[in-house]
């Protein structure tokens, strides 16, 4: 048998396949599970979404081959999106690019301007595929721990000089998956100045802006004066509009950035099917009152899914922002351990924290994504522990 190339052995098995395996054997014994771990939305997509695509999917013109960089309709309402919601302007000809859902322009950006051996700047604990699509471009990634005392935000001043050198990329990604956290205009303001003078691109994941629940909203980084000169942001329809399964997102920002990253995709995938790109055009032309009916289930479930966990003895991350849950495992416990005794014992899916990287050990992550009733069935399982 041929062996795996070292580039696939180098992978750590991807998380979220392990624990839906996991989660499967407990299902075929017949366990009542409740699966709080991958961020998958259980409320569905938008009507409008759905009706749009059914008009679209009938259209000749959408059958054939979609254009590689997205419909200039589709671009266009990013940039109308972006205009609107953020206050950037993106010229959609050039500043915009359609991807098959975020995850795949993350893992593939850094194909375009990374060479063996050139440095990835990655926050610790975070989304596993800025570290993989590292790996993939033959580039070696740098942890930049994210800690509690630090607000989750990482000290990139700290970082030494022979891997300043060599670092061509940082990842950032606020609101945060899996922390929560928030980051500041201030902190964005001192990043984008302190890329320029090293000649380092930032790369920001802005995947859950839309997910908020205080009067503040959150930031781009492209809003920050000087960024569009040194980044790109990954955005994405999944969380906003309940469309994880559509596949549809896009990168915006620095004109470089876009082309070098197209570059990559025209080479390894022809694009999205249309009829989706013009659903997404409805979602993104929607009245915000639609995604604050979903933003207000999120906030009603975040505030009794505290309550009850505080109830029971556990701490969690204040936080504005996502529809996860960061907590602090009890003590006694790894990350992984108690994580495995919530499956075991109670029947639940979490996500242990140091699957997000060796900082976030010590927590674990709860995904809101299921109705309040089953929340509260999950506190009162864990309740039962008589470890807290």
């Amino acid at each position: 048998m041929v062996e795996y190339s070292e580039r696939i052995k180098s992978l750590p098995p991807y998380l979220f396949a392990q624990i839906d395996k996991k989660k499967r054997e407990k299902l075929s014994q017949g366990v009542d599970i409740i699966d709080l771990g991958v961020g998958d939305p259980d409320i569905p997509t938008p009507e409008p979404i759905v009706r749009a695509m059914q008009k679209a999917v009938e259209k000749p013109e959408h059958h054939r081959y979609p254009s590689y960089e997205g419909m200039l309709s589709f671009r266009s309402a990013v940039a109308d999106f972006y205009k609107r919601r953020f206050g950037v302007f993106l010229d959609p000809h050039k500043e915009v690019i359609a991807l098959i859902g975020s995850k795949e322009g993350i893992a593939h950006f850094p194909l375009a301007f990374i060479n063996p051996g050139d440095v990835v700047l990655c926050p610790d604990p975070a989304y596993p595929v800025y570290k993989i699509g590292t790996i993939f471009a033959g580039g070696v990634p740098y942890t930049l721990p994210l800690k509690e005392e630090n607000h989750f935000l990482p000290d990139f001043k700290s970082i030494p000089e022979e891997v300043l050198r060599k670092a061509k990329i940082i990842w950032v990604n606020y609101p945060n998956n899996p922390t929560s956290a928030v980051a500041t205009e201030n902190f964005y303001r001192e990043l984008i100045q302190w890329a320029k003078e090293h000649n380092i691109i930032v790369a920001s994941d802005l995947a859950y802006s839309e997910i908020y629940f205080g009067e503040e909203k959150p930031l781009s980084i492209l809003q920050i004066e000087g960024a569009k000169d040194i980044a790109i942001e990954f955005h994405s329809l999944s969380k906003t509009y309940n469309m994880t399964g559509w596949r549809i997102g896009m990168a915006v920002g620095n004109e470089h950035l876009i082309a070098g990253l197209g570059k990559v995709k025209t080479n390894v995938d022809s694009g999205q099917f249309q009829a989706i790109q013009e659903a997404a055009i409805t979602a993104l032309n929607l009245p915000d009152s639609e995604v604050q009916k979903i933003r207000d289930i999120y906030k009603q479930r975040r505030e009794v899914m505290v309550k009850a966990l505080e109830d029971i003895g556990l701490e969690v991350y204040k936080s504005s922002a996502t529809f996860y849950l960061w907590v602090k495992v009890p003590k006694g416990f790894t990350s992984a351990e108690f994580v495995s005794l919530l499956l075991d014992q109670c029947g639940i899916v979490c996500t242990p924290g140091n699957g997000f990287g060796d900082y976030g050990e010590g927590y674990f992550r709860i995904s809101l994504t299921v109705p309040t009733e089953r929340l509260l069935q999950a506190v009162e399982r864990i309740s039962k522990l008589k470890i807290l």
